[in-house]
C-alpha cells in the first residue's frame, strides 16, 4: 500500500510542477523527445504558478529595484561561477532558507569524503531508513545494498531512505553524520548553514541560502565521484542477491534538455517550497545555479544559466609548450635553460574583466647541470582574487650538459656571490 499511495502522490505531483518552454537544441534520442512533449504539455496547461498550501500567507517574492532578471520567481538565488567563486547573479542569496531535499548534496560530499564507508561496503537497511517519510529509494529492511548504489538512489531520486542508511553506515547515526554535515560546510565556507538531517526533510534548526548552497556545490565539483553521480541520468541498482535490480531515473529534468547540463539536485517541501540546484559546462565554464522556493523553479534556473553563460567566457592563459620563464644553471655548459608549459591552461573571465588573476612564477633560484629536457623545473600559479585556483607544471626547454669540473666549481662559487649582493 505505501508503494501505491507513493506511486499516486507521484504522479499528481507531476501533473502540477512547473516548467519551461526551451529553445535548446534538438534531443539526442527518443527518451529526450519524449520528456520535452511532456514538459511542454504540462506547461501549456498551467495558468499560473502553483502555490504551496500556506503560499497565500506569505509574502510576495521581493525583486530588488536593479535585478537583471525580474522574471525569476525564486525568494532567494544565485548563479555563480565554480572555479573562481565570482557571482553572475543573485537575489538575497544571503537569506536563510530551509534547502530541503538539495541536501543531500551536503550528505554525498560527506561520504564522500569519509575515512569510513568504500563504495563496495556492504549496507543493511536499517527500519528506520526503511520507514522514511517523503521520497523513496523503495528500500526494505534488512535488505543488503553497495554503498555506492545508495548514493546514487539518494541523488537520482532524492530517496530518504538511503540517505538514512549512508548516514547510519558513515557516522552510525543520523545525528552524528549531521553534525558532520555542519562541520564540513563551515570548513567550506558555508558560513550560514546548519543541518540536522542528511535527507532535508523539515526542521526549523535545518537552514542554509542560496550562496552557501552554491559554495558547497562548488566544493563538490573538485571530486570527480561527485561529478559523475551527480550528471547520471539513469542507473540500474541491483540488490546484493542477483538477479533482482531496480532502474533509477535522474528527476533532475535538465540533465535530459538544456546543453551542458551536469548536476545537481531537487528538493520539495511544504515550509521550503520548490527549490532546486542546477549546473552546466560550456567551453570549460562550470556554472552553479541555485533556485530556493521558487514558483517555476526549472524556469528560474534556465534563465539563470543563460544569463551566466551571457557573462563569462573561457579564455586561452598558457598555450602547451608556450615559455614562460627561465632558469640559472650551475655547473652547465649553458647558464640557463627557457621554461615551457606542460599543458594548456583555459580559465573563466567574468564580465571580459581578467583583472582579478594573479600569476606567480615559483622555481628555485638555480639548478645544478645536467638538465634534461622536459624535467620539471618549477610551476606557474594562477590565483584569483587572491584564491589559488589552477598551476601550470614548468618544464625544461632544453637539455644542458655539465661543463668542465674546475670551471663548473667557478661557475658555482660566482652564483653564490652574485646571489648574496642580489
Amino acid at each position: 500500500m505505501r508503494r501505491l499511495f507513493a506511486a499516486a502522490c507521484l504522479l499528481l505531483a507531476l501533473c502540477f510542477v512547473p516548467v519551461a518552454v526551451l529553445s535548446a537544441e534538438e534531443p539526442e534520442n527518443a527518451r529526450e523527445t519524449e520528456l520535452r512533449a511532456e514538459y511542454e504539455a504540462a506547461l501549456s496547461a498551467e495558468a499560473a504558478p502553483a502555490d504551496t498550501p500556506n503560499a497565500a500567507e506569505e509574502p510576495p517574492v521581493y525583486i530588488p529595484p536593479n535585478d537583471a532578471l525580474p522574471q525569476v520567481t525564486a525568494r532567494s538565488a544565485v548563479v555563480m561561477d565554480a572555479l573562481t567563486g565570482e557571482i553572475l547573479y543573485q537575489r538575497c542569496m544571503d537569506d536563510r532558507r530551509y534547502p530541503a531535499s538539495t541536501t543531500k548534496i551536503m550528505t554525498l560530499i560527506t561520504a564522500l569524503e569519509s575515512d569510513r564507508g568504500g563504495f563496495d561496503d556492504a549496507v543493511t537497511i536499517s527500519a528506520a531508513a526503511a520507514n522514511m517519510e517523503g521520497s523513496t529509494m523503495w528500500l526494505e529492511y534488512g535488505e543488503r545494498y553497495r554503498l555506492e548504489e545508495l548514493l546514487y538512489g539518494m541523488m537520482l531520486v532524492s530517496g530518504n531512505d538511503a540517505a538514512v542508511a549512508v548516514a547510519e553506515h558513515v557516522a552510525g547515526s543520523v545525528p552524528a553524520f549531521a553534525k558532520r554535515m555542519t562541520e564540513k560546510a563551515q570548513e567550506i565556507g558555508a558560513k550560514n548553514t546548519h543541518f540536522v538531517n542528511s535527507c532535508g526533510l523539515h526542521d526549523p534548526r535545518h537552514y542554509t541560502t542560496a550562496y552557501d548552497l552554491a559554495r558547497i556545490t562548488a566544493h563538490g565539483f573538485k571530486n570527480p565521484t561527485f561529478r559523475k553521480i551527480i550528471s547520471t541520468k539513469e542507473r540500474n541498482v541491483p540488490l546484493m542477491k542477483p538477479p533482482f535490480s531496480r532502474n533509477l531515473e535522474n528527476e533532475n529534468m535538465l540533465l535530459w534538455i538544456y546543453k551542458g547540463a551536469n548536476g545537481v539536485k531537487t528538493g520539495y517541501t511544504d515550509d521550503a517550497g520548490r527549490c532546486v540546484v542546477t549546473a552546466a559546462e560550456r567551453d570549460g565554464v562550470q556554472l552553479i545555479a541555485v533556485v530556493l522556493d521558487g514558483a517555476y523553479m526549472w524556469n528560474d534556473s534556465i534563465a539563470m544559466l543563460d544569463y551566466g553563460f551571457r557573462h563569462i567566457e573561457a579564455r586561452d592563459f598558457v598555450k602547451k609548450g608556450e615559455k614562460i620563464a627561465s632558469i640559472a644553471v650551475e655547473g652547465g655548459e649553458q647558464g640557463a635553460v627557457g621554461l615551457t608549459a606542460e599543458k594548456a591552461l583555459r580559465l573563466p573571465v567574468p564580465n571580459g574583466d581578467a583583472s582579478a588573476y594573479q600569476r606567480k612564477i615559483k622555481t628555485p633560484r638555480a639548478v645544478e647541470a645536467p638538465v634534461r629536457r622536459g624535467e620539471k623545473l618549477g610551476e606557474a600559479v594562477y590565483y584569483y582574487r587572491g584564491e589559488k585556483i589552477a598551476s601550470v607544471s614548468l618544464l625544461a626547454e632544453g637539455q644542458v650538459e655539465r661543463k668542465n669540473s674546475f670551471l663548473a666549481g667557478l661557475s658555482r662559487v660566482w652564483h653564490k656571490i652574485t646571489a648574496l649582493f642580489s
